[in-house]
């Protein structure tokens, strides 16, 4: 009985000095991360003759496409690089869990059972009548635990959970680019629906002209030189036409990729079809005045500063190594020759056990870790400020490009109205006899171009929006 008292004072001693050190170690090595300094614009205006609108997250329904919609939802759900980005945000997630583990203690539990036979003949046998034969039963729970002293652990911890909000942040980027492409091309597909139709009612069009100038030929009402031009221009406008299903066709498999298709449905072509172009650009106006920080939101500039961050965890986590470790062990069990008695008072063990490492000489190994680190900050630092100058870039090529290609637009629309009321008159003044077939062919090609012009204007001006809502992050109000 005299001895239990000691036995409890030095476990208190212990314990009290193991929380001293738990609580000293709160006070480690900490990362000393400031956001990097960047001289700001106050604000981007709005392009001339913009005005204000409202566009959240899902900015595509500006278009009132229901179809649009539809493909875009289809790419969100089944998208091959969505789900490699969702997927490393589930890594990411894991590696989190897997830093906290890491501050907690490693508890396991044991079962040993052995039997051994001594020699009868060894230097120190055991004495006549001692059986040579012993089992030895024993059961424990071990514990071991790493004081995070100087905060190498915690300092992990915290760059593990930065690598998840980066990783976060490349999925919502994957996300918005994901949408703008869908956008692009299906408008694109739209465009090249429509350019198929203008050139097949241009076709049609010539080929019953021709027939006309067939009979007037035949009567001699014509020369045979003016019919041979007409019929060069019909073979002209057919020409075009495996051009643009070719260049259809690729959009269509473009499209099915992204949104995810099988590969057979990508072999067959199986996108539905867009619908008729309305030939109406879409009304997008950004509000002028926009604080520039907002743009500091944007996913891939979010993602460059936690990545920053996560460097700069990592540093003083390798400065955290220069310095003693702490681990304490210990088990608490039983230990006995008969598994009846395994379980009884008299069999108890227990053991508690403090461990302290000092690194004394790595070959430099800690020292150059150090600035292994030092150098992948200066990286993630360099990738942070280029991800900051390339969006603001983004956004000001985008505002001009968003009003320039409606200004381009119209002109096409101009143009294109000017030269169809042109063909007429040109046609008119030859059934009259006024001028050569040559000026009614110039004006149907001309007519032909400007219509085709006017239709890849309103697919640039489209594209221009989608990229637009891409450089800003997915919109305003997202």
């Amino acid at each position: 009985m005299r001895d239990g008292p000691p036995v409890r004072g030095t476990i208190s001693r212990r314990f009290a000095l193991v929380a001293a050190l738990s609580l000293f170690g709160c006070a480690g090595i900490k990362p000393d991360y400031q956001r990097p300094a960047a001289e700001l614009p106050a604000g981007w205006a709005a392009a001339q003759g913009q005005g204000s609108a409202s566009a959240g997250a899902e900015w595509w329904k500006i278009f009132g496409d229901a179809e649009l919609d539809r493909l875009v939802g289809e790419a969100l759900a089944h998208n091959a690089n969505l789900a490699l980005a969702v997927a490393r945000v589930d890594e990411s997630r894991a590696q989190v869990g897997l830093a906290r583990a890491d501050q907690l203690p490693v508890i396991g539990a044991t079962f040993d059972r052995s039997r051994t036979e001594t020699s009868q003949v060894a230097a120190f046998p055991f004495p006549p009548g001692f059986p040579r034969d012993t089992n030895d039963y024993r059961a424990a729970l071990n514990v071991s635990y790493e004081i995070d002293l100087w905060g190498r652990l915690r300092n992990l911890s915290a760059a593990a959970r930065a690598e998840l909000l980066a990783s976060e942040a490349a999925r919502e980027t994957v996300r918005i680019t994901l949408a703008a492409d869908v956008v692009q091309d299906y408008f694109a597909l739209r465009a090249s629906d429509e350019q198929i139709a203008t050139v097949q009612r241009s076709l049609a069009a010539r080929a019953e002209a021709l027939a006309l100038q067939k009979i007037r030929l035949d009567y001699g009402d014509i020369s045979e030189l003016d019919y041979r031009q007409l019929e060069a221009e019909v073979a002209a406008a057919r020409a075009q036409l495996p051009a643009f299903e070719r260049q259809r066709s690729e959009q269509e498999n473009a499209l099915a990729v992204l949104l995810g298709r099988s590969p057979r449905a990508i072999y067959a072509g199986t996108v539905a079809g867009a619908a008729a172009a309305d030939l109406a650009p879409a009304a997008l106006f950004v509000p002028s005045g926009l604080p520039s920080e907002l743009l500091l939101r944007r996913p891939d500039i979010v993602e460059a500063e936690q990545r920053l961050i996560a460097s700069n965890a990592r540093i003083a986590a390798a400065r955290a190594e220069l310095f003693p470790s702490i681990v304490l062990t210990g088990y608490l069990g039983s230990a006995s020759a008969a598994l009846s008695d395994l379980f009884t008072g008299p069999a108890g063990i227990w053991k508690l056990a403090a461990g302290l490492a000092q690194p004394v000489y790595a070959g430099g190994r800690l020292k150059e870790g150090i600035a292994a680190a030092e150098a992948r900050e200066r990286q993630a630092l360099a990738q942070y400020q280029q991800a900051v100058q390339n969006a603001f870039r983004d956004v000001r090529n985008a505002l001009v490009a968003q009003a320039k290609s409606r200004e381009q637009f119209d002109a096409e629309s101009q143009r294109a109205n000017a030269l169809r009321q042109a063909l007429q008159l040109a046609r008119l003044r030859y059934n009259n006899g006024m001028t050569s077939l040559l000026e009614v062919l110039d004006a149907e090609r001309n007519r032909l171009a400007a219509e085709q012009n006017r239709i890849d204007a309103l697919r640039a001006q489209r594209a221009a929006i989608a990229d637009l809502f891409k450089a800003l992050g997915g919109g305003w109000d997202a």
